[in-house]
């Protein structure tokens, strides 16, 4: 997976609440420029967003609160400019420049 070129990039609005912030550094909302092509030069897609997210920029190691097999595990909404991302088209929602993706936990103890 390579970093965005300066030339070139997607910039996007990453945000994550109900406890997932821990993972990432305990900050709920993030800016991040993708590159627009994902490492098989397809167009960058939520599928890519969640694998550069798990490899730069979440520092927890316990990767199995957000995803299960590069996939983002059960009990994750995710929201894709506020529409459930089942609408979008799931982990095949190709990003668009300044898009809001928020991901919910909404998975408790007890």
């Amino acid at each position: 997976m390579g970093t965005p070129n300066a030339g070139e990039s997607l910039p996007i609005t990453v945000e994550f609440t109900g406890g997932l912030d821990m993972l990432f550094s305990n900050q709920r909302k993030h800016s991040v420029s993708l590159p627009p092509t994902d490492e098989n030069g397809k167009p960058s897609d939520m599928a890519y967003l969640v694998r550069y997210l798990c490899k730069y920029l979440m520092k927890d190691r316990r990767r199995e609160f957000f995803v299960v097999d590069d996939v983002v595990r059960p009990g994750i909404l995710v929201l894709i400019n506020d529409a459930d991302w089942e609408l979008e088209g799931e982990a095949e929602y190709v990003l668009q420049k300044d898009d809001n993706i928020l991901f919910v936990s909404t998975l408790h103890g007890g």
